[in-house]
């Protein structure tokens, strides 16, 4: 009869071993999100992996002229329509000639104007960056967080050029700074606005300088599902 039982003590404390253990195990931790993925995500970035195709077109209006190009972007593939001045080219990314080339640099810009929050996590690889709080937003003058990025000095179609981010406690843009070369000087200031939810996507139509002569826009955006 003692063999029996101490079978079975053994197994009881065996058994509070075991719920003891899982007890004690401690969760993972949860990685905090950079300043670069917060504001990323705050645009819709998680919603990207979704996304087969965009098409924009991108507008300029200054005080004696209009100027627009319009792109299809298929996200999957690479391929890039661009019509321009009546003019249509189709390329991939993956292969362009001279031609090719000069074209991209364009979308490169406009896709940029349309989507730099996700840029913020798409080359972070590529930028180094600052974030302070309560700082006057150049236009507004209202106490914003501030985000520097400056790019790396190598490749790409911006070396060594820096952004001003400034944003509120939603993450969500309000206004930026293009600076050349990292200039101490403005070479481009205006806001973001009239944000558009296009498939979780979220889109600034509008940016515009502080007196509104000049006007940089997108119309006739587009975005389609993978699983529409």
């Amino acid at each position: 009869m003692k063999k029996p039982l101490l079978i079975v003590l053994c197994l009881t404390l065996f058994l509070v071993s075991c719920k003891t253990d899982k007890k004690q195990k401690v969760a993972d931790p949860i990685m905090e999100l950079s300043i670069l993925d917060k504001v990323a995500m705050a645009h819709g970035f998680d919603q990207f992996k979704n996304v087969k195709e965009i098409a924009f077109t991108f507008n300029v209006d200054r005080p004696d002229s209009h100027s627009e190009r319009s792109w299809v972007w298929n996200t999957i593939t690479n391929d890039i329509t661009s019509t321009n001045k009546g003019d249509t080219i189709s390329y991939n990314r993956s292969n362009m000639d001279s031609t090719a080339m000069k074209v991209n640099g364009g979308f490169i810009n406009d896709r940029y104007w349309l989507m730099a929050p996700f840029n913020l996590a798409w080359d972070k690889n590529n930028i180094t960056y600052d974030h302070q709080n309560d700082v006057p937003a150049p236009i507004s003058k209202n106490p914003m967080q501030k985000l520097t990025i400056v790019y790396g000095s190598d490749g790409g179609y911006t070396p060594g050029d820096a952004y001003d981010f400034y944003f509120g406690s939603d993450y969500m843009i309000k206004e930026w700074v293009f600076r050349r070369s990292n200039q101490p000087e403005p070479s481009v200031i205006t806001t973001w606005e009239n944000y558009v939810d296009i498939n979780g996507l979220k889109i600034a139509e509008m940016h515009k300088n502080e007196d509104g002569s000049f006007k940089l826009y997108f119309t006739n955006i587009k975005v389609t599902s993978k699983n529409p």
